[in-house]
C-alpha cells in the first residue's frame, strides 16, 4: 500500500473520467440496499462481490478526483512517525514532540522512537481547526464591538 510520501493531483483526463463515473456510480448506489453487491468488469467479464461500503468509498474517491483533489487511502489504525505526523499537522517535528510530551496526543514508544496513531493525528488536526475557527469568530466579534466594521 502506498504511504503519504507522494500525493499527486488527478490529471485533467482522470478528472473527466471521474466526473462521468461518479454520476453513474451515484445513481447505482441509490438503488443498492444489500450489504454486498456484485459488479462485473466489462473487459474480462469477471464478476466480483464486494461490500456496498466499498462502493460508497469508491464514490467518495471519484467525487474528490472529479474536483481535482488528491487522494490517499490510509488505514485509520496506522501508526505514523513523529516526522510524518508533523507534516500532516503542518508543524515542525520538535513542536510535535513537545505536544506529545505535554499529553496533547497519545503515543507509544518503539525503542527510542515515538509512534502516533494516524486517527489521533487527524482528531488533533480537527480540534485545532475548530479552535482556530472559534478564535477567528471571537476576533471578528471584538472588531465589531469596537466599531471597526463601520464605514
Amino acid at each position: 500500500m502506498k504511504t503519504l510520501d507522494h500525493i499527486n493531483r488527478p490529471s485533467k483526463t482522470e478528472q473527466k473520467v471521474a466526473i462521468k463515473s461518479y454520476a453513474a456510480l451515484s445513481a447505482a448506489l441509490a438503488h443498492i440496499k444489500d450489504v454486498e453487491t456484485e459488479i462485473e468488469i466489462e473487459e474480462t467479464q469477471d464478476k466480483i462481490v464486494i461490500p456496498s461500503r466499498a462502493l460508497q468509498l469508491l464514490g467518495d474517491i471519484l467525487k474528490a478526483m472529479s474536483e481535482g483533489k488528491p487522494i490517499s487511502i490510509v488505514p485509520v489504525a496506522t501508526e505514523v512517525t513523529t516526522q510524518k505526523a508533523a507534516e500532516i499537522l503542518g508543524c515542525s517535528r520538535p513542536h510535535l514532540v513537545k505536544l506529545l510530551e505535554e499529553g496533547e496526543m497519545e503515543f507509544i514508544k518503539v525503542g527510542k522512537h515515538r509512534r502516533i496513531m494516524f486517527e489521533d493525528v487527524l482528531k488533533y488536526k480537527q480540534k485545532m481547526k475548530e479552535e482556530q475557527k472559534k478564535h477567528i469568530i471571537d476576533m471578528m466579534n471584538q472588531d465589531e464591538e469596537l466599531g471597526l466594521y463601520d464605514s
